[in-house]
């Protein structure tokens, strides 16, 4: 089976794909950006399952870096997995927990027979994580996955809301791609 790593440019609540990812706060409630569009067009079955979470199992909120899965509401996506992101400049290990949100994420559609994924650019807005420095945490945690978890998600697509954020993307998955099949430095 192959496993790809797609880039695309559009709106995320719009993908047929088996799980998209919401980038939440801790309240799992709503909020703005993807986090407000995923709620608003997936409707009340999401806000529900969202406070049987809270209830049940984080009344606290959301951890950043971890991940819950609910169904899709009305969304063409069967599942929603839930992430919250580090605030980039308040969060003491924003590099970890970003890499955290991609992995439990992979991890979480691997357990519920997810083969296809979509994430936006988590931590990248209003959170304020540098968008090139996303990007390359975005990729490696991505490949690292694929390359430990073959034949489980097939397909990965990072969804971008504007061409630029695209290009940064792509800028990092052809790096990644170039340095992977670099030849190792010789050591005599």
């Amino acid at each position: 089976m192959t496993q790809a790593i797609t880039i695309r440019v559009g709106d995320i609540t719009q993908l047929h794909v088996d799980i998209i990812v919401n980038a939440a706060n801790a309240s799992l409630m709503g909020g703005g950006g993807v986090d407000g569009a995923i709620h608003r067009q997936g409707g009340p079955a999401i806000l529900e399952a969202c406070r049987k979470i809270r209830a049940e199992t984080y009344p606290e909120g959301l951890p950043t870096g971890a991940a819950v899965l609910t169904s899709g509401g009305n969304l063409p996506a069967r599942s929603v997995i839930h992430t919250v992101g580090p605030i980039f400049h308040q969060d003491p290990e924003p590099h970890k927990h970003l890499a955290d949100c991609y992995a439990n994420a992979l991890n979480l559609a691997k357990e519920t027979g997810g083969r296809s994924i979509a994430f936006p650019g988590i931590s990248t807005g209003v959170y304020g994580f540098p968008k090139d420095q996303a990007a390359v945490i975005a990729i490696t945690t991505i490949q690292n996955f694929l390359r430990d978890a073959p034949g489980s998600v097939s397909n990965v697509i990072l969804c971008s809301f504007s061409e630029d954020d695209a290009l940064i993307l792509e800028k990092a998955l052809a790096q990644s791609q170039n340095s992977s099949s670099a030849p190792a430095p010789s050591t005599t």
